[in-house]
């Protein structure tokens, strides 16, 4: 008797904020990739589809993103380069920052 299945992994990849295209309000996204694996007696093997999506916390609206997009907001989300923090003013090309 041989024993086999799948078994899903959801993995946590970073928290971002994002304007939803859902309900249009700039709130936190979580983004996730979910892994499946398939499993021989109970021992998880190899996996054969992985999946990543952004999820609302405002309003739990999920969408799928490709595996590219997914590394492009994980960057984004690490404080990649030109990456700038929700509620910070954008500054003018050619306009000099304040001096105090």
């Amino acid at each position: 008797m041989i024993i086999f299945g799948t078994k899903g992994y959801l993995y946590q990849l970073a928290i971002l904020t994002l304007v939803c295209g859902h309900c249009g309000n700039p709130s936190a996204h979580t983004l996730r990739k979910r892994v499946t694996k398939f499993t021989l007696f109970f021992v998880p093997l190899f996996p054969f589809s992985t999946k990543y999506a952004t999820q609302c916390t405002f309003c739990g609206m999920e969408q799928q993103v490709t595996k590219e997009q997914a590394e492009q907001l994980q960057l984004q989300g690490a404080g990649g380069p030109g990456d700038q923090a929700y509620g910070q003013p954008q500054q003018q090309p050619g306009q000099q920052p304040y001096q105090y």
